[in-house]
């Protein structure tokens, strides 16, 4: 899956949460649901990359392997997402291969390779030019922005429809953000402090859905980590703890 493949950000949450309503709606549990979708989206990401070409109606086959997974699982078989039918592509990969798709942690890659980095108000201006850059739909102008030796990482965790393959140039990397960053009803981007630089990130129906890392250097952005793995933005989606009381 390839820059070409690459959705808004709405439309993969949205996406997601239709399946897990399938999931919940057949089992009742939400714990069950989730594991459910996981792992039938690890199925898709089993498939080769001519075999999901094939598929016209992602989502239709998605929820028709959530449901497969649920009667089985209703009828205590024990086996999930059932047997991929012939020309589908390979089996469901396991855990480990899903979770090696991913980029490293936010954190981790945000520290990695970083030369000639630019101060903390370039870094500012560069990171909110993108953002308009990705509102106004410009591509070029987003294009100019960038390296010509770009790369992009789209983390989804395997629990998502995201591409799942660094993509690099400067031109497919404009494609790329401007697809997953292409405006939709109730979505809002901001610039704001990502691991204590200026990021992005992006919030659907006040949650937020995706944390933006850029590595900004005096010829422009050279790197992009696009976070969406809804495991590691729990921590942006926690409700702020009590205040402490006044004494």
């Amino acid at each position: 899956m390839d820059e070409a493949d690459a959705m808004p950000i709405a439309d993969l949450v949205d996406e997601r949460r239709y399946l897990l309503d399938v999931a919940r709606g057949m089992l009742g549990g939400a714990g069950e649901a989730e594991r459910v979708v996981d792992e039938v989206y690890r199925l898709w990401y089993g498939l080769s990359d001519e075999a999901r070409r094939r598929i016209v109606r992602p989502r239709a086959w998605l929820a028709e392997r959530a449901g497969r997974s649920c009667l089985h699982r209703l009828a205590g078989t024990g086996q999930v997402g059932g047997r991929v039918g012939r020309g589908d592509g390979g089996p469901a990969l396991g855990r480990a291969a899903a979770e090696a798709l991913s980029p490293p942690p936010l954190r981790e890659s945000a520290r990695r390779g970083r030369a000639r980095r630019t101060g903390e108000r370039e870094q500012d201006a560069v990171v909110r030019a993108v953002g308009r850059a990705c509102l106004a739909g410009n591509g070029e102008l987003l294009t100019s922005l960038l390296c010509e030796r770009a790369t992009a990482f789209v983390d989804g965790g395997g629990k998502l429809r995201a591409p799942d393959r660094p993509v690099h140039g400067r031109r497919p990397v404009a494609r790329t953000l401007l697809a997953l960053l292409a405006p939709r009803p109730r979505t809002a981007l901001s610039a704001q402090s990502v691991n204590g630089r200026t990021g992005l990130v992006v919030r659907y129906e006040r949650r937020v859905a995706a944390v933006i890392c850029l590595d900004v250097t005096d010829h422009g952005v050279a790197r992009v980590w696009v976070v969406l793995n809804p495991d590691k933005l729990r921590s942006w989606n926690r409700p702020p703890g009590p205040r402490p009381a006044r004494t």
